[in-house]
């Protein structure tokens, strides 16, 4: 005998059996797809469970099991910052200060968040560096002549220090150790942006046609250079679960070299392009930042909030991952 209790909404659903070796048959309902379960047991069982389905012996639409709370919010945050210095912080991503309202030689270009997530850095286009909250200031390129602008930055983990990259390609190591550049090499695009190594060991830089250039210990596995574009490349990030990397390009469109891949905006329509990425600590997702601040979250990376829609000063131009 099977007996089900009958109840539409949340619930338990027991089923007893005067025959230990009967068994039944139940087509459940799951988030709106439909599997059908082989259930087997000993007289006075009970199953637990999260659904509703039909009972083909009794007949009955049950209620099955008690539903868990819903999962937690992801763990994590993100700062996006714009290009007259405005800091915007999102999730568990702290405020430590901005260039927002202050004047500016030159526009920021991007930014590179502290180890510990306490800090950050903006750099701008003539290479000027400003530190907040625990990232301290080995020096800049501000006020010195440069051959190309700077167009990004990133942080040595291993020292504290930074890097900054202009966009024909050469390298300015501040605390940090200096691996080699394309300085003086010649390029088929512009540099657009750069990413280290999670151990510090080295670095990337990736060109607007999706080219990749490793240094020091970071590994090639591959690139967009030579290959057909539907928009540049505008950014890249490291993959710390395998250390390989993403390209993202103005389209949203997501490039992974011995990274996975969890999806992307590529081919969906956007406001405004895209102007960067930051991936989550486990390797296993990374968001998209449009210049209008919209927010896009693939696989682990939460969504926490973003400046789409909302009035800005000036237009994005980066993030970072807290």
């Amino acid at each position: 005998m099977v007996e089900a209790v009958k109840n539409r909404g949340r619930g338990l659903l027991r089923w007893t059996r005067t025959n230990p070796v009967q068994s039944a048959v139940a087509v459940l309902v799951l988030a709106g797809a439909i599997a059908t379960a082989l259930i087997s047991a000993s007289p006075a069982a009970v199953y637990t469970g999260c659904g509703y389905g039909y009972d083909g012996y009794s007949n009955n639409v049950f209620g099955y099991g008690t539903c868990p709370p819903p999962p937690p919010t992801p763990a994590g945050g993100y700062w996006t910052v714009a290009s007259d210095g405005g800091i915007f912080a999102f999730g568990n991503a702290g405020f430590f200060g901005s260039m927002g309202g202050h004047p500016l030689n030159k526009p920021v270009v991007g930014m590179a968040a502290t180890a510990d997530h306490a800090g950050y850095w903006e750099v701008a286009s003539d290479g000027g560096i400003f530190a907040f909250g625990d990232a301290g200031f080995f020096g800049s390129m501000g006020g010195k002549p440069l051959n190309a602008p700077m167009v990004g930055m990133a942080a040595d983990p291993a020292t504290g220090g930074y890097w900054t990259v202009a966009s024909d390609g050469g390298i300015f190591a501040f605390n940090a150790p200096f691996f080699g550049s394309m300085g003086g090499h010649p390029l088929n695009k512009p540099v657009v942006g750069m990413a280290a190594t999670p151990d510090g060991g080295g670095y990337w830089l990736v060109a607007s046609d999706g080219g990749i250039f490793a240094f020091g210990d970071a590994g090639f596995f591959g690139s967009m250079g030579g290959h057909p574009l539907n928009q540049p490349v505008v950014g890249m990030a490291a993959d710390s679960a395998t250390g390989g990397y993403w390209l993202v390009a103005s389209d949203g469109g997501i490039f992974a070299f011995n990274a996975g891949f969890f999806g992307s905006m590529g081919g969906h329509p956007l406001n405004k392009p895209m102007v960067g990425m930051a991936p989550t600590g486990t390797g296993s997702g990374y968001w998209e930042v449009a210049s209008d601040g919209g927010i896009f979250a693939f696989g682990d990376a939460g969504f926490f909030g973003s400046m789409g829609g909302k009035p800005l000063n000036a237009p994005m131009v980066g993030m970072a991952a807290s």
